[in-house]
């Protein structure tokens, strides 16, 4: 089992989702006692054993429950009565749901960009700059953060962004948001919003609509402008109220 607890990190730094199973309590004839551990991955492959045959199935499928609702608890088991064991006995486990870090790619890296990305990053989500200035990651610390340098749009087209993927876009010139927002907002993301002022949201939006590059559907995704509504002035400001919207989004359950 020492083993099985020293792959716990591995399994999250490899970013899979699982819920660890744990006997908490055992009494009379059981297959496994307390302490006895399980992993259950989201394709319904187990590492480590809670007893094996009928209750080991069970806590499978409660397991792979626990995935979908993301919420941990705890059910007693009553070998014989609920699962017909010749075993006798009860068992208490534990459900424990681990999910990767979801990643949040960052397309500015300035005073409002560093600041989102310092409060996401304590607040659990996996950061990464993109920014067409090299010299900028000089000027701030980015702590476990990944910091790339190149075009915008390029970055984007070669970024591993999928529905999961949290993105906002906080570069420091009008062409370039407008530039990233017509790549991203045609993606099938978690999150997508963009910096900027009112005016400057409707002035991008109606040149995008009246190009045809992207359809009223596509900017109603876009979440512009960023963050939630709370008079913010400062870059500080302004990256608390955009983390709060990041936060908004991951906790809320589909």
């Amino acid at each position: 089992m020492t083993d099985l607890i020293f792959n716990l990190s591995k399994f999250y730094e490899k970013r899979l989702a699982f819920v660890l199973c744990i006997v908490t309590e055992s009494s009379g004839s059981t297959p496994r006692k307390s302490g006895s551990k399980m992993i259950v991955f989201e394709n319904g492959k187990t590492e480590g054993t809670v007893g094996g045959g009928a209750v080991e199935m069970q806590v499978k499928q409660e397991a792979l429950e626990v995935l979908k609702s993301g919420i941990s608890k705890q059910v007693r088991y009553q070998l014989e009565k609920d699962l017909q064991m010749q075993c006798g006995g009860n068992m208490t486990i534990y459900f424990e749901p681990f999910f990767p870090a979801p990643k949040l790619y960052i397309f500015g890296a300035g005073h409002v960009g560093r600041e989102v990305g310092f409060y996401a990053q304590t607040l659990g989500f996996d950061i990464t700059y993109i920014d067409h200035r090299p010299d900028i990651y000089n000027e701030f610390d980015a702590g476990n953060a990944a910091c790339l340098a190149g075009d915008y749009v390029e970055m984007a087209s070669v970024l591993p962004l999928n529905n999961e993927s949290f993105a906002v876009i906080t570069t420091p010139d009008h062409s370039a948001d407008k530039a990233v927002l017509s790549k991203l907002a045609k993606l099938d993301l978690k999150y997508v919003g963009m910096m900027g002022s009112k005016r400057k949201v409707a002035e991008i939006t109606n040149q995008l609509l009246d190009g045809n590059v992207l359809s009223k559907e596509q900017i109603a995704k876009v979440d512009m402008p960023i963050g939630l509504p709370i008079h913010a002035e400062t870059p500080k400001e302004i990256a608390v109220s955009i983390v709060a919207k990041l936060i908004d989004v991951r906790n809320s359950q589909s």
